[in-house]
């Protein structure tokens, strides 16, 4: 099952609609949604490795708009959907706490969460809700989703067939150290 949804993957990657799917899942992950877009950015690279910087472009400018939306949501909705996204993850706790700062360390906070595992989704309605400076906010995500991004597309782009082949002999594995770093990641949050 696992090797036809990689071959899934690597065959939608080949399509000419790989790119829309890649801006949509950038675009929510940064907002709202749990899986972030190297799910697709990885493939897509090692389909097509002449386009890795276009792919990365595509995804950082969709990953900053949806940040734009996470900002919006926590500045102008907070109470109505900010509150229940972050209910819904379990960071309320953690944000009360967040919250404190945001006016001194803003920037590096931005900055520092759009190059890790640490969810996006959080730090950009965090940033609306605490009325970080726009500017500073869209600055920060810029630079750190697009260093995040485009380092992806150049290492697959300069390693690509190497990593392909260690992917698809190690597949099993790679995916369970995945998915133990992305849970760990909430789990590390949630009780930090």
């Amino acid at each position: 099952m696992l090797q036809r949804l990689y071959d899934w993957t690597m065959d939608l990657a080949g399509k000419p609609n790989a790119l829309l799917f890649l801006v949509l899942i950038a675009f929510v992950e940064s907002s709202f949604f749990p899986l972030p877009p190297d799910i697709l950015l990885i493939p897509m690279v090692l389909a097509a490795r002449e386009q890795a910087w276009r792919y990365a472009a595509f995804c950082t400018a969709a990953s900053v708009l949806g940040g734009c939306a996470g900002y919006g949501i926590g500045y102008f909705l907070f109470d109505t959907i900010g509150q229940p996204v972050l209910g819904f993850y379990g960071y309320m706790d953690k944000f009360e706490v967040f919250k404190g700062y945001y006016n001194e360390w803003g920037a590096w906070i931005v900055a520092g969460a759009g190059v890790t595992p640490f969810p996006y989704k959080v730090i950009t309605i965090a940033s609306g809700v605490t009325n970080l400076d726009f500017a500073t906010f869209s600055v920060a995500s810029v630079l750190s989703r697009g260093a995040r991004f485009f380092l992806v597309a150049a290492l697959l782009w300069k390693f690509g067939p190497p990593i392909r082949g260690f992917i698809e002999q190690h597949l099993g594995k790679l995916t369970v150290i995945f998915f133990v770093i992305l849970i760990g990641s909430f789990v590390i949050i949630k009780y930090l």
